[in-house]
């Protein structure tokens, strides 16, 4: 990755550059940090000789909205207010599958299993839904280290075979929404974890961040937002982009 191209992605993809921060809507398939056999966006920048310091990470295979900073006394006063989840964070989703309520939590603590990929604690069949709520019993919770995890998510729109959701880590756990997703029968279209897909991408985006802003005067409330491009909504042919989005902001009180 050369600098040219490092210079061409921060143009094309920044949504906000302040002094101390930066937010970029990130493709999908480009890392953030960290990634062993190529480059990522840290990387990128460092080659360029731009030093990035990540406040939050979303997956690779995840397109959206992602925060950096640009100044080390800017990246402490960001990062604790994900720690302390005094964030608010939605994504937009699509599945291949229609039953969803309108709204839900999925309430399912998360573990590390083979391989260091990411399981329900519990086995599958453990897994029952109160309503609106999908949850285990702890009795039946695997033993060894686990995660509280909470998701919570808005059906927007759905058609005969996909239903498009906005979703809201609230733990922020690694992997956290694929997973819940699709260990309650609900995978995300595309995700190379949870089997095959000819889509092109997977079909998760970080849409919306909502945070004090502690870089300006006074950190006031902002809320940062990230409109999906045009690869996101090929599994759903035919959807009033427009109407939909708008619907979602009424939703969620934007």
């Amino acid at each position: 990755m050369t600098d040219t191209d490092w210079a061409a992605l921060r143009r094309d993809t920044t949504l906000l550059a302040e002094p101390g921060v930066l937010a970029l809507d990130k493709p999908a398939g480009v890392s953030v940090t960290g990634e062993r056999h190529g480059t990522d966006l840290v990387r990128m920048a460092a080659d360029a000789e731009e030093r990035l310091y990540p406040v939050h990470r979303i997956d690779k295979a995840t397109s959206g909205l992602v925060l950096l900073a640009t100044a080390l006394a800017a990246h402490g006063p960001l990062t604790r207010q994900f720690q302390r989840r005094t964030v608010e964070k939605w994504y937009l989703a699509v599945t291949p599958t229609r039953g969803l309520p309108d709204s839900g939590e999925i309430d399912l603590p998360l573990a590390t299993g083979r391989k260091n990929r990411i399981r329900v604690a519990a086995p599958r069949e453990a897994i029952t839904r109160n309503g609106d709520t999908w949850r285990v019993a702890a009795d039946d919770v695997s033993p060894g280290r686990n995660y509280p995890s909470l998701t919570r998510f808005r059906k927007l729109w759905q058609n005969r075979e996909s239903t498009l959701l906005a979703v809201s880590p609230v733990t922020g756990r690694r992997h956290q929404i694929r997973v819940h997703l699709a260990w309650i029968g609900h995978p995300i279209t595309g995700d190379p974890l949870f089997g095959e897909s000819e889509a092109t991408r997977t079909a998760l985006h970080s849409w919306r961040l909502s945070l004090d802003a502690t870089w300006r005067d006074g950190s006031p409330r902002v809320t940062l937002v990230a409109p999906p491009g045009p690869d996101f909504w090929l599994p759903v042919p035919g959807i009033d982009v427009d109407t939909v989005l708008t619907r979602a902001e009424g939703l969620l009180g934007a």
